[in-house]
């Protein structure tokens, strides 16, 4: 089952608000309705978004063929519609590179990119596995956080596509989920793929994935990004900074997946990048909030990168 998808002029998706309670396609037949899935995490996770921006641009072409001005407004709001994870703006601006051949040449290069993130999720899968068995042992425990499933890039997943390859092989002995507040987006999404898949696992409050490391309960964490800097800071959902944290003090590997196109060398550092938050409204109706939606995790902490393509264990630059 695909997150999204090109079906009959228009974009489908499965829409994330409203699971696990239910399994529900939304098609999307404007820029006005894509940009409003976008915002409210109908479709997320950074390879997801970067089809999303590159189908996006190739409904606009179809709707603006006409009209170069409303066009071009148009693939703005979709460069836009989320300033943290990178893959968004790309997949537009990919698709857009397009434009000037029409129409069809768009909509070919989105399905493009759409292939690219299915091929980089089984090679993820198979370079991820091999690395945690290297680094854990046969049957490793994990804590992830987030949702980095097929939910967050089409088909597999990042983060949970190594976890989805290791019980594949018979090499899992456990997954711990991270709920992942403020949306929950753990043990919504994440919980439910695992029980799709029947791997077995926990979910656990976020404020306990540290405790649970010290505890000598995980042997590794493993999770995604939605943007990689140059010196490979990663931005990721508020929480996995806390976890990096824990992996640090149990002594345990800290192992981020994403694909090539989440490396952005354009960006040096985590300090440079916008995070986006989300109000007070999702968390409480009676006071302020601080809500970030993401965080910084200093590579420092970071034990290794794993993409479609390598594996990372210094900076991305310097190791292209």
């Amino acid at each position: 089952m695909r997150t999204i998808d090109w079906v009959d002029g228009a974009i489908e998706i499965i829409d994330q608000t409203v699971l696990p309670a239910e399994l529900k396609i939304q098609r999307l037949h404007t820029v006005g309705e894509l940009v409003a899935a976008i915002q409210s995490l109908a479709v997320r996770g950074a390879p997801a978004l970067g089809v999303a921006g590159a189908f996006g641009v190739a409904l606009a072409a179809r709707v603006h063929a006409d009209d170069p001005q409303a066009l071009a407004l148009a693939v703005r709001k979709i460069e836009t519609a989320r300033p943290t994870a990178v893959n968004l703006a790309r997949g537009a601006q990919r698709a857009a590179s397009f434009l000037k051949h029409g129409p069809q040449a768009v909509l070919e290069e989105a399905c493009r990119v759409r292939d690219e993130e299915i091929a980089a999720s089984d090679a993820m899968a198979a370079r991820g596995a091999d690395l945690l068995v290297e680094l854990c042992g046969a049957r490793p425990r994990l804590l992830t956080h987030c949702n980095t499933g097929g939910l967050a890039a089409v088909t597999v997943g990042t983060a949970l596509g190594v976890v989805h390859e290791l019980h594949r092989r018979g090499r899992l002995a456990g997954v711990v989920a991270s709920e992942t507040r403020p949306l929950l987006q753990g043990a919504r999404l994440t919980s439910w793929e695992l029980s799709r898949w029947g791997i077995e696992h926990r979910v656990a409050v976020d404020s306990a994935g540290p405790f649970l490391m010290a505890r000598g309960e995980v042997d590794a964490v493993i999770l995604g990004a939605d943007r990689i800097c140059a010196n490979g800071d990663v931005i990721n959902k508020i929480g996995t900074y806390a976890h990096a944290l824990g992996a640090r003090a149990a002594g345990i590997p800290f192992v981020v997946v994403a694909p090539e196109s989440t490396i952005d060398l354009d960006t040096p550092y985590g300090a440079a990048v916008p995070i986006e938050d989300r109000g007070a409204s999702e968390i409480t109706p009676w006071a302020d909030a601080a809500n970030p939606a993401f965080d910084v995790t200093p590579h420092e902490l970071v034990t290794a990168i794993v993409t479609d393509r390598r594996v990372i264990t210094g900076a991305p630059a310097s190791t292209a």
